[in-house]
């Protein structure tokens, strides 16, 4: 038996992975009227302008929400419909939470400042997008992973020669 926080882990992973992309091509744009990848903007959370540094802050961050996934939608998640279905509710939520409270704040703005603000309605629709992506992805990956069977690795023996 597989642990419903390991597989959401590594769930959380692969689907982070994905949307990590996303940001890393979509972009955001300045206060001095440039633009710049999403990504950056995540690693400007921890003080950073750095997509490796955003790439690492968003794959923490995926890998403990697909840990909370796995706690909360282990039972329910026994079909890819209703994986990818809980999935794509969970990555919404996770938008509102995430994308249009927690990092606006983070990053000195308001909570829902991306979709009050036209100028940032782009970029909160792509992120929205992102984390639909990221949710539908998290479920199918979620499954796949719980359905897996468990490999062993076996090892040889070597006879003295």
């Amino acid at each position: 038996m597989q642990s419903k926080i390991g597989t959401g882990i590594v769930a959380g992973l692969i689907a982070g992975a994905v949307f990590g992309i996303l940001m890393t091509v979509m972009n955001a744009p300045t206060p001095d009227g440039g633009e710049t990848p999403m990504m950056k903007m995540v690693a400007m959370v921890v003080g950073s302008t750095s997509l490796f540094v955003g790439w690492i802050y968003h794959l923490f961050n995926s890998a403990l929400i697909g840990a909370i996934f796995g706690a909360l939608f282990n039972k329910r998640v026994s079909t890819y419909k209703n994986g990818t279905g809980w999935g794509a509710a969970y990555g919404v939520a996770w938008w509102i939470v995430g994308g249009l409270i927690l990092m606006p704040i983070m990053l000195g703005g308001e909570a829902f400042g991306p979709i009050a603000n036209p100028e940032m309605r782009s970029v909160a629709m792509g992120s929205l997008i992102g984390h639909l992506v990221y949710g539908l992805v998290l479920g199918a990956s979620y499954l796949g992973i719980k359905e897996r069977p468990a490999t062993r690795v076996r090892t040889q023996r070597r006879s003295p020669a």
